[in-house]
Parts: C-alpha cells; structure tokens; sequence
C-alpha cells in the first residue's frame, strides 16, 4: 500500500500518515501485488469477542531452562524457523497456532488456542532483529515479571515471554477483537468531543497502570491503541503493545536530516525529549497522547513542514496550531484550547504530569457540569 494526500494528490511511502506540506490526512492507495504487507494485528471480523485473560506465567531463568520448546516439525534445533508459517504448530506444548491474524515490520501476529487455559490468545513471533536487541528483551522481561500487577481494562499486557529450541521469541497476550484507533479516526476523519473524552480517559487509566509500575510506553500512538466493543454494546480503550515499543532515539539523525535532506520515517507522535535523545519518564507519553487527543478532535496534527524533518524540527522550536485555526467548523469550548497546548508543552515540566490529569483537564474542560476531581478519582478507581 502507499498513501495519498487528498488535497494536492502527492504520494507517499505507506509509513507517511499526514500531508508535510498541508497536514491533511492522507488516503490509503492499492500498491501493485508484491508490495509490502498490511500494518501489524488486523482483528478478523469474524471472530467472538473474547474477553482479557487474566493468567501471568512469568518466564524466569529457571523456565527458559527447562520449558518444553518445540519448532515447526521437521526443523532442526538451531536452525531459524520460518516464521510467517507456523498455522497449525504447537508453542511449548501449550499454544496451538490456529491462524495468522497480522503482521509487520518488528512481528508477525498469531490466533492461538491456549490448551492449558482453554481460552484464545494472542501471539507475538519477535522478528530476529527485536528479540536480538538486549535492552528491548530486557524490557519485555520486566514487563512480563510484572504481568500480574499490569492486567487492567485498559492494557494489553504480556501473559508469558518464551523461546523456542529453534530461537523463535514470542509474546502471549490476551487476545484482543476490535478496531485500531488509526483506523477508527481514518474512517470518521474526526471524532467528537464525547467520543475523545470517553477514549482519552481510557488511555490515561491503562497509562497509569504501567507508570506506577515505572513503565514507560515510549512508542504511544493511534497503532497501538485498540477500540474494543464489550458485550453490552460500550466501547472501550486498549493500550497494546508495552513491551514492544522501543526507545526510539534520533536526535543525531536529526542533525544528519538537516544536512542531507532524507527522512526517516514518520515519528509523528514522539515528544520533544525523545526526539532529542533525553531520558524519557510517564510525561513523553503525556505529550503524545496530547497529540493523539489533537488528531482525534481535528484529523489533523498541530505542527506543520514541507518534510517530514521540518515536522520534528517544529515540534523543537514551535508552538502547536491552535484547534480554532486548523478547525475554525469547529466549536469547542474555549477551555478546550488551553488544556490541549498545556499537554503538548515542549518541557515536560510545564505539561500535565500525568496521563489521569490530562483526561481530568480535557473531560472538565468538555462539559462544564463535570469536574477535573471527579475524572481523576474514577481513573485512578477512587
């Protein structure tokens, strides 16, 4: 697939979502056959609902040392399997591999039937090149350690880490039936006030969670965020993917861009700090749920450039848009405003320090009969 920009029909790569040059949103394009794969985790619309497992099966040394591993059959120990068809193998005598439900760049996304459990999950094959990556692994360890204590409405999290004898690395999850955010906001072009309330509250409960628990995302953005529909018919917010979000660090490909022009993929929703290289806390992934809540109310994203380095480089050293001048149809409440510039602040210290007190800001801001306190305390299960 490649992507499209309704306004002034210039092409991108499929990693480009908005406009450099007007912001606008850009339209997915049929790529001729051959052409890369479709984004990571696409739910089957076939499928029950299921709902979050709630197991915790943390693999420490002494697992990893004496766990049942099996490979595909017929693939020798050592030997890399083929991870793009593993439908009808056996993980560790336990997750039945029912059918291949997405992949991309850093995995490829399984349907498993858990034998022990008897319940469906999700599984994670780690490209070879994540599972490599020592800090990224020692990430997910800790994660998974501390699966328990991150099982929440709100949070996908990692039910076990294994490995395989053949050196296939996988990450069990609950399996999780509903519509990414990017898509969602695709469709709709924009969505209410309500609705951005309603999913913003959501993120900030499951953000929470892991922040307590000094887990940082690093990577939050639309992708890794599911809308999940529960049986009475409510929706609601998932954050997917903890674990798996690497550190992305690029300030000294910044300088690089700056001198030589080429772009490096599309970091729309990094903060500041990260975009510089800095040690990142829970306020980077404040920053980028401001940015995502924009995009979520307008369509589109307050910094503009003709490429995508001016983007990151505005994100530097400019303001934001204001909603009223990329939206000026729109009618929200003025407080609105504030609470949107305040959370996309370039220092972390003059933001909303955490995730709960943003979706407090932005639901009092929305409605003028609630309060900030009020919000804060349902977030935070007060």
């Amino acid at each position: 697939m490649s992507t499209r920009c309704p306004s002034c029909q210039a092409t991108y790569a499929d990693d480009a979502r908005f406009c450099p040059r007007d912001g606008t949103k850009l339209e997915t394009v049929a790529r001729p056959a051959g052409g890369p794969v479709t984004p990571p985790f696409i739910p089957p619309a076939a499928s029950p609902p299921t709902s979050h497992a709630r197991v915790f099966e943390p693999l420490g040394a002494e697992n990893r040392a004496t766990a049942q591993r099996t490979g595909p059959p017929g693939a020798p120990a050592g030997k890399t399997p083929d991870y793009s068809k593993l439908v009808g193998e056996t993980l560790d005598l336990r997750y039945v591999v029912t059918r291949k439900i997405g992949e991309g760049g850093m995995s490829f996304v399984y349907l498993a039937d858990d034998v022990i459990r008897k319940e469906s999950v999700a599984i994670k094959i780690l490209s070879p090149s994540l599972s490599q990556d020592r800090t990224a692994m020692a990430r997910l360890r800790r994660e998974a350690e501390l699966g328990g204590r991150l099982a929440h409405p709100n949070v996908c999290h990692i039910i076990r880490l294994g490995e395989t004898s053949n050196g296939l690395v996988y990450v069990v999850m609950p399996f999780v039936q509903g519509e990414l955010l990017c898509d969602v906001t695709n469709h709709a072009k924009q969505l209410s006030l309500d609705v951005t309330v309603r999913y913003v509250t959501d993120i900030a409960a499951g953000l929470q969670v892991a922040h307590e628990l000094g887990i940082v995302h690093r990577d939050l953005k639309p992708e890794n965020i599911m809308i999940s529909r529960n049986p009475d018919g409510s929706e609601q917010a998932i954050v997917m993917d903890f674990g798996l979000a690497k550190e992305r660090q690029v300030s000294a490909e910044i300088k690089k861009l700056t001198a030589t022009g080429i772009v490096l993929g599309t970091p729309e929703f990094m903060s500041p700090e990260q975009l510089r290289g800095k040690p990142l806390d829970p306020r980077t992934d404040v920053y980028s749920l401001g940015l995502m809540t924009y995009e979520m109310l307008t369509g589109k994203l307050p910094f503009l450039g003709r490429t995508q380095q001016e983007i990151m480089i505005a994100r530097l050293r400019s303001e934001p848009t204001p909603i009223r001048a990329a939206r000026p149809d729109l009618n929200f409440p003025p407080a609105v405003e504030k609470v949107m510039l305040k959370s996309m602040e370039r220092e972390p210290a003059d933001r909303y320090q955490s995730a709960p007190e943003f979706a407090a800001a932005l639901a009092d801001a929305a409605k003028s009969g609630g309060t900030a306190s009020g919000v804060l305390n349902r977030i935070l299960g007060r």
